[in-house]
């Protein structure tokens, strides 16, 4: 792929909310109406399959909060608290794995939270022991932490190697001293590279760095200095979000508003990011502020249209179920979505009760399976072959979505897409708008108006 080029009024026309796709429907669609005894007969019937598995952990804890966050966690120095947090993970563990058919391979591991390796080295050795004897690991299993340099010792990633982790994604944001201290960050360069020299030492195959752009007093010359540092660095893939400033749901972002830099400036900086790290085939854009290097599996997985996007994004083993543990926590199958109780006392609570710490769900409609595939397929595919998707989903495809099809006539004007005999493309300068393009295949956006997602660029 060569350079992506950003057009910055392009930009400025399509940058709308937007879902991220992670799911489908959002979870926004997600309601306390559906309960257990429905998702406990989906669970049971999902396992008269041998289907593959995915295990997804979040773990919450967090010494110190970082200002910019808008994840689920628990600010704690309290060490003790992810020891009896682990005794839970346990509970739910075992609870949830005697429904599961033994036969199934689990090919995809990943702890999030929060900060996992705010758990000790031994207590990481534990929830390895906690995963294997409750269910059938693949050997070539694709198992990711995200680690935070700070706090780090070597035994945190010796421990995580030890029980079959093998990808390390690690939080950068910004290099910039001054942007760090906005932010409540304070993670010099060397102590990412400790991080990253221990992690190769150790046998991990692929490292992510994850950067924000649209933080405080961030310039485009002090982050294409953070830029140049990380390629030298030469992380296998890059994570690059558009820093989401939801302050009614956050409070603590509240303390940035003053020094956020202006949109116009946001649009330089993504344009600088895309067209730099794209220049050369240094990296290629996967989409949804995801870059990998052309060698690594996710940008093969692309090309052989084998990707697929789950709640932890990209993914090459799109095909298993989600099988999810911890507060907050959503799992997923393919007739059903269901998410964990978000407070840590009412979880533990219900556990103790013997119950099962399900807040809310989803039971996904034959209308949500064709929209699903059709917005799985464009995302990752970056197009959609008319005939082959009317084979998937056994319709006639042109006729389902004669009213989508007929919206793109914009998109297409500026270039986003192109039409070709065998059905659309999505252009290069479409990659970045590839949210947008998906959002006219939703089905449940026009009747809710827009809601409080996160900015589709």
């Amino acid at each position: 792929m060569s350079k992506l080029n950003v057009d910055i009024p392009l930009v400025q026309k399509y940058n709308v909310a937007g879902p991220r796709y992670t799911s489908y429907p959002p979870a926004t669609k997600f309601t306390d109406t559906v309960k257990w005894p429905q998702l406990a007969d989906e669970i049971i019937a999902n396992n008269k399959t041998e289907r593959d598995v995915s295990l997804y952990f979040h773990l919450p804890f967090c010494e110190t909060l970082c200002w910019f966050c808008g994840c689920t966690t628990v600010i704690t120095t309290k060490h003790s608290e992810s020891r009896e947090y682990l005794n839970y993970l346990r509970k739910e563990v075992k609870q949830m794995a005697s429904m599961i058919n033994p036969k199934r391979k689990v090919t995809q591991i990943h702890l999030g939270g929060g900060t996992p390796t705010f758990f000790q080295p031994d207590e990481l050795r534990e929830l390895g022991a906690i995963i294997s004897e409750n269910f059938t690991i693949a050997p070539d299993v694709e198992a990711g932490c995200e680690v935070d340099p700070r706090r780090l010792k070597r035994d945190h990633l010796a421990a995580l190697a030890e029980v079959g982790f093998n990808r390390a994604s690690l939080g950068v944001q910004d290099f910039d001293e001054k942007v760090q201290k906005a932010i409540h960050r304070i993670q010099p360069r060397e102590m990412t590279e400790q991080t990253i020299r221990w992690a190769r030492e150790l046998g991990f195959t692929s490292l992510n760095i994850d950067l924000i752009y649209g933080l405080p007093f961030q310039t485009m010359e002090t982050f294409e200095n953070t830029l140049n540092q990380v390629l030298e660095i030469d992380p296998d893939r890059l994570a690059i979000f558009n820093y989401a400033h939801v302050p009614w749901m956050k409070p603590a972002q509240k303390i940035l508003e003053q020094a956020l830099p202006m949109p116009e400036k946001k649009l330089e900086i993504l344009k600088l990011t895309t067209e730099k790290l794209t220049t050369d085939d240094r990296y290629v854009y996967i989409g949804m502020d995801h870059f990998a290097k052309p060698t690594d599996e996710l940008t093969i997985a692309q090309r052989n249209k084998s990707l697929h996007r789950n709640f932890q994004g990209y993914s090459t083993r799109g095909h298993a179920d989600i099988y999810s543990f911890g507060m907050s926590a959503i799992s997923q199958t393919e007739n059903a979505y269901w998410q964990n109780i978000k407070e840590v006392p009412i979880y533990y609570a219900t556990l103790d009760a013997g119950k099962v710490p399900v807040a809310r769900g989803y039971l996904v409609t034959e209308e949500d399976k064709i929209r699903r595939t059709t917005i799985m397929r464009l995302m990752c595919d970056l197009g959609l072959e008319f005939q082959q998707m009317s084979q998937k989903l056994g319709l006639n495809f042109e006729e389902h979505f004669a009213r989508e099809l007929d919206s793109l006539s914009d998109l297409e004007a500026d270039g986003l897409l192109k039409r070709t005999p065998l059905g659309i493309e999505v252009t290069t300068t479409g990659r970045l708008f590839i949210r947008n393009i998906a959002m006219r295949f939703d089905e449940y956006l026009p009747k809710e108006g827009e809601r409080r997602f996160s900015r589709t660029v």
